[in-house]
């Protein structure tokens, strides 16, 4: 028997609604439309998975999949004073701070007790077994991106935020699966999570040496594992619909995911490689990597191709486990950048009196992205809509 991620739709929860909607018709419509995701694992032979995908409550199964870290790349470059990331989207000069806005960080978990976390309501689960402290120091990093607080220099976006979810969906090897990922988002939606931010990705090669490792032949784990991967993209787009559906009742997170660090554009301008899972899947704000060197911005060479936007995500200094910092580079620096930007536009339509949900947010960071901070002949596809701008 194989091991399947079963999505089911789940009676509907009367979470957190738009003022005056409760209790309305408008409100009753909504509210049986948006049934909420139900994630369960379930070992099934040929037979029970055909029963299984016949269930009328059931949208989707797929193949568990592995996942891992988008590793980061280690900088010679000295941390800095402070991360030159605030300042190059203007986060420094915002009056907003993201009070008020809940944001979810799926990723290796956290260091608790890290300075820069001083006075944030964390709220913890570990979905991976090892316990939600952070060996790993990926997700302590990219936190204080979002929304780490001052030690002696500034790391974090939006440092206003109040409440953080940290959901521990990898190990202490950096590595997952896909249910621990898609049980952190549904935990997300629950917890009424305002944006979630993910920096990690669907690790194909890793289930074909699986496979192989199981005495299968390469050509035969090959198709399998794209088979997993076909059906767990499949599984995250009919998540995002089902959180889209969820827009009318004002209860819809905004996804932010990391584009991934495969492309090889230091051996050759074209190597480069598409957004990969989960970044690739319908409505996740997909995030490209930008270094500066000597006041110009450039695209990184590892950054992947067809985000939706591009960020700071080269030489970025933010938190690591044991009170110190770390300077990384890779699209996992850049997609925290993005998540605490989107706090920030969050909290901005939300004091003009516009219904901030993923939908508006995403919108403003699409239309308030620049494109005249590169140079005139920049491939469009390398930076997406442009370069993340915070509102002032």
């Amino acid at each position: 028997m194989k091991k399947y991620v079963v999505l089911r739709s789940s009676a509907p929860a009367d979470a957190r609604v738009r003022p005056g909607l409760a209790g309305t018709r408008l409100f009753e419509t909504l509210r049986h439309a948006a049934t909420q995701p139900e994630i369960t694992v379930e070992r099934l032979n040929d037979r029970e998975l055909a029963q299984a995908r016949a269930e009328p409550e059931v949208r989707l199964v797929a193949p568990a999949m592995p996942t891992r870290l988008i590793e980061p790349l280690k900088s010679a470059a000295p941390a800095a004073a402070d991360s030159w990331g605030i300042a190059a989207v203007g986060a420094d000069k915002s009056r907003f701070t993201g009070a008020g806005v809940t944001v979810c960080v799926l990723d290796t978990g956290i260091d608790a007790d890290h300075p820069a976390f001083a006075g944030v309501n964390l709220v913890t689960n570990d979905f991976s077994g090892d316990g939600i402290a952070d060996v790993v120091g990926h997700g302590t990093h990219c936190a204080g991106t979002i929304f780490g607080r001052d030690v002696g220099k500034r790391i974090g976006i939006a440092r206003g935020v109040e409440k953080a979810l940290i959901g521990k969906v990898l190990g202490n090897d950096g590595s997952g699966s896909s249910e621990m990922l898609f049980n952190g988002m549904t935990w997300a939606l629950q917890q009424n999570a305002n944006i979630i931010s993910m920096s990690l990705g669907f690790d194909f090669p890793g289930m074909v040496e699986q496979l192989t490792q199981g005495g299968m032949p390469v050509a035969l784990a090959t198709s399998q594992a794209l088979e997993a991967y076909r059906g767990n993209l499949r599984m995250f787009d009919a998540i995002m619909a089902m959180l889209d559906a969820q827009g009318g009742l004002g209860i819809e997170p905004l996804v932010v995911a990391a584009a991934g660090n495969e492309s090889r554009r230091d051996d050759n301008k074209d190597f480069r490689i598409a957004v990969s899972l989960p970044a690739a899947a319908n409505d996740v704000v997909s995030v490209a990597a930008i270094g500066k060197r000597k006041d110009k911005l450039f695209v990184a060479d590892f950054s992947n191709y067809m985000a939706r936007i591009s960020a700071p995500g080269v030489d970025i200094t933010s938190a690591f486990p044991g009170g110190g910092f770390q300077t990384w580079s890779g699209t996992s620096m850049a997609c925290p950048h993005v998540a605490g930007v989107a706090a920030l536009w969050w909290e901005a339509l939300q004091k003009q009196g516009i219904q901030a949900d993923a939908r508006t947010v995403a919108a403003k960071l699409s239309a308030t992205a620049r494109r005249d901070v590169f140079p005139a002949d920049i491939d469009g596809t390398d930076i997406g809509d442009g370069f993340l701008t915070a509102p002032e």
